[in-house]
């Protein structure tokens, strides 16, 4: 089969592999038609080659069509069409039956001290082949596929996989009180869908920030409050405040993580680590804090007093400094982690209709051959082409 791999920092390649096989009787074989590019694709293509081998297969977005299931698989049947979570969860451990999928305790990495396992995201989480490719090998049959009816386009669903429960997660985590206010660090997909989902379910206000003209245009076609990022710098606090009444608005969310703008020494330290010999960049990168923390600073400023701080964007340095005593003083709240995907599924798939409450169905900004992957990256790495959401066609 076809499939989009990684061979080093900005070098991912179509390659011909091996087609995946039933290993285990409630293994399922899937065949991909559509898969999307996830912000966090960009921390493997830019940072975190040190936990990545050559060859391994990118992608933990996918949906398609059951083509094989094992001896044991009884809820989908060939030809059913389902949606992939991103996390790889039993559904029967202690921590999935609390909800907690991202903690799946059968597939927990243990030799890493990390979660759950995530389809396509290198080593610290399994290494486990992604959904960027013609085939992907699906554990638990039986409790892991999302099964949706035939007939709409992928559109409708391909976002079940990571972007709707990571942005759902992101606004309950945010606890915003009924009418309240919300600023959204960051405009990417995950920003974007929590800003929608945020007014869906009754924010009187939502901020959205970002410093990307197609991005903020979007936000504000949507009813967001969209600022750009180079007009206010570092008075973007200031800005939010002076909207709300002085104070900063309620919550926050932090849809950026370690890809954040302005921080020139955390993004010269990622880049040194990304030079130095994998073992030795995996020792620096699992004791230091390389990480920008531009976005979650802003969010810990930018938050009123008493509120709550979400992180969506994913953060990689294990030793990052962060501002307690400020955090301490303002009373503030700070929930995070991967979204527990089939947590969510039934708060979500009630608003995935032909009323399209949430946008879905025009989401994506780009739509692409799988051949043509190597390139999407390039371009949505440099936000170029007004690209936001990109699903690959395999």
């Amino acid at each position: 089969m076809r499939a989009l791999t990684w061979h080093g920092r900005r070098d991912v390649r179509v390659d011909t592999v091996p087609d995946p096989v039933i290993k285990e009787p409630t293994d399922i074989i899937v065949r991909t038609t559509s898969s999307g590019i996830c912000g966090s694709d960009l921390h493997l293509y830019e940072v975190l080659g040190p936990y990545l081998d050559a060859g391994d297969i990118l992608g933990h977005e996918p949906m398609g069509i059951v083509e094989e299931v094992g001896a044991d698989v009884t809820e989908v049947s060939v030809g059913d069409r389902v949606v992939v979570p991103f996390n790889v969860s039993c559904g029967h451990c202690y921590m999935c039956d609390l909800g907690l999928h991202s903690q799946c305790e059968t597939t927990q990495v243990k030799e890493r001290g990390t979660g759950a396992a995530l389809f396509g995201f290198s080593k610290l989480y399994g290494q486990v082949p992604g959904g960027q490719a013609e085939f992907l090998r699906v554990p638990f049959g039986n409790d892991l596929p999302i099964k949706v009816p035939h007939g709409p386009p992928d559109d409708r669903y391909v976002f079940l996989s990571d972007v709707l429960p990571t942005a759902w997660q992101g606004v309950e985590y945010a606890n915003i009180p009924p009418g309240g206010t919300l600023t959204v660090l960051g405009l990417g997909p995950i920003g974007a869908m929590a800003a929608r989902i945020a007014l869906h379910r009754g924010a009187s206000l939502v901020i959205g920030v970002d410093l990307v003209p197609a991005r903020l245009s979007r936000a504000h076609e949507d009813g967001v409050k969209a600022l750009d990022l180079r007009r206010y710098g570092k008075d973007i606090g200031d800005a939010i405040r002076d909207l709300t009444q002085g104070r900063g608005t309620d919550a926050v969310i932090d849809a950026v993580g370690m890809e954040a703008h302005g921080a020139p020494l955390a993004k010269a330290a990622q880049r040194g680590v990304g030079l130095l010999p994998d073992a030795m960049a995996e020792k620096v990168m699992g004791r230091l804090g390389v990480d920008p923390l531009n976005a979650l600073y802003s969010a810990i400023d930018i938050v009123r007093r008493g509120g709550t701080v979400s992180l969506s964007g994913v953060y990689g340095g294990a030793a990052d400094p962060l501002p307690l005593l400020t955090m301490f003083d303002k009373q503030i709240q700070l929930r995070m982690g991967q979204a527990n995907v089939k947590h969510w599924v039934d708060d979500i798939l009630p608003l995935l209709t032909d009323d399209d409450p949430l946008g879905v169905d025009g989401f994506a900004t780009h739509h692409v051959p799988l051949e043509e992957g190597p390139a999407a990256y390039r371009t949505f790495q440099a936000k170029e082409d007004g690209m936001i959401k990109t699903l690959l066609r395999p």
